[in-house]
């Protein structure tokens, strides 16, 4: 396939995906990995496919200017945690045993890893999980309802989903976010338990069960993309 690829061109951010379920070629975003994967249906010469990138090709390049810069976790870092800035110290020492304390104005890091980011990371999941999961509760009770369970994963594009067997996913990245707009991506899925759809009643429950419903609603449409940035280099 790679040497049939090659036979096209198509610029070093775009990815090919070719899809038996797809009936038109479409790009999408992925802010993660900063590229855009072209939707390919399988039926589709793939020349018509690369015509299509090259036609977006300026647009694109727009799109991922507009990415913030990676923000990696690395000693003297500032992350916001739980809507407060906290500087990344990290102290070296000869102990094969990593140790993480978030703090008023930092997260101390005592670590022997000579690249401590991932260890970073899988800590403010273990906090996402932890203070996200007793917001997702609360809010249930709210409303007479309960959740089956609570998941954090790094997802791509969407920030929470709740499905029909009460099953709440949100990103571990909310918990870089300010408070009022991680509340109110917990209360959007949590109003999904009575309405599984974005129907008037479900957006007037929405905002009644956030602290913030404008300040966070707001926040997520204009800045939310912004929480990609951390952890990349």
């Amino acid at each position: 396939m790679s040497a049939f690829l090659d036979a096209y061109r198509f610029p070093d951010y775009v990815n090919i995906k070719h899809s038996s379920r797809a009936r038109r070629v479409a790009l999408r975003m992925d802010t993660k990995a900063r590229r855009f994967d072209l939707i390919v249906p399988e039926w589709m010469d793939l020349s018509a496919a690369q015509d299509f990138a090259l036609s977006q090709q300026n647009w694109m390049q727009e799109k991922l200017a507009e990415l913030p810069h990676g923000a990696p976790f690395e000693d003297g870092a500032e992350i916001p945690v739980l809507g407060k800035l906290r500087v990344i110290r990290i102290e070296k020492h000869d102990k094969k045993i990593t140790k993480l304390d978030l703090r008023e104005g930092e997260l101390f890091v005592q670590t022997h890893l000579r690249e401590p980011s991932p260890r970073i990371q899988r800590f403010l999941k273990e906090l996402a999980l932890e203070v996200m999961s007793k917001l997702v509760h609360e809010k249930a009770a709210l409303i007479g309802k309960t959740v089956r369970e609570v998941q954090v994963r790094d997802t791509k594009s969407r920030w929470g989903s709740c499905s029909s067997d009460r099953r709440v996913m949100l990103s571990w990245r909310l918990i870089l976010a300010p408070y009022e707009a991680m509340d109110y991506v917990i209360a959007h899925e949590i109003a999904h338990l009575k309405h599984m759809d974005h129907s008037k009643k479900f957006w007037a429950l929405c905002s009644e069960l956030s602290d913030d419903y404008m300040e966070g609603k707001y926040w997520m449409r204009h800045h939310a993309q912004e929480l990609m940035a951390f952890g990349a280099d």
